[in-house]
């Protein structure tokens, strides 16, 4: 995936203009800049859930909205919000996320992941009922529902995690990248990964 000059307008305010942007397989980025700088809007961009004002994307390098569906296949987004249905168990929840993604075997899918992320005992748990900890890890279960290298895009992916969730969602990024996956994320805490590199935003970011 790759980024051409991009922009973002967000009503009369520029987030960021000329911007570029180059996920390799098997890479880390760790995606920098203050609160108001536009990082949700340019993984949001990037995932092709919405424009850009100027500038393209583009993925294995052809226009993003050409091949959106190759792309939709080959990516994971997990934006801030944990996007896990309140009304079903946590269980059937991701199953659904299994589902979306065509994945076969969506239920026993979904309790392996839970599994990984120390959430056994939590699958049949109406998602309501979960501490925002366990939603997150819940909605980070997307991530091991299969072993393919996929291209994850990460909005604040250790928010609500303790030291043990943490180390764990650091091994899954670490497995994505051996398989020649790329990871793109923001993080106001430290990034404990080896080898990732910042990408700075405010260089890109304008004020008019």
């Amino acid at each position: 995936m790759a980024a051409r000059a991009l922009a973002c307008q967000r009503g009369r305010r520029r987030l960021f203009r000329g911007l570029n942007l180059q996920l390799e397989p098997g890479s880390v980025t760790w995606l920098r800049g203050t609160n108001g700088s536009g990082k949700t809007s340019l993984l949001r961009i990037l995932a092709g859930l919405s424009q850009p004002s100027e500038g393209e994307v583009t993925w294995a390098g052809k226009p993003l909205k050409q091949v959106a569906s190759e792309a939709r296949q080959g990516m994971v987004y997990i934006g801030h919000a944990n996007a896990l249905k309140e009304d079903l168990t946590l269980v059937e929840a991701v199953a659904f996320l299994a589902v979306l993604a065509g994945l076969d075997e969506p239920r026993g899918r979904a309790r392996q992941a839970l599994h990984h992320l120390n959430l056994a005992n939590r699958c049949d748990a109406p998602v309501r009922t979960l501490s925002q900890g366990q939603r997150r890890r819940g909605a980070l279960a997307r991530l091991v529902l299969d072993e393919q290298p996929r291209t994850w895009v990460l909005d604040e992916p250790f928010d609500a995690l303790d030291s043990q969730s943490v180390a764990i969602l650091c091994a899954m990024i670490e497995a994505n990248t051996l398989r020649r996956g790329a990871v793109l994320l923001t993080s106001h805490q430290p990034v404990e990964l080896a080898n990732a590199r910042e990408f700075d935003l405010e260089p890109w970011c304008c004020a008019s």
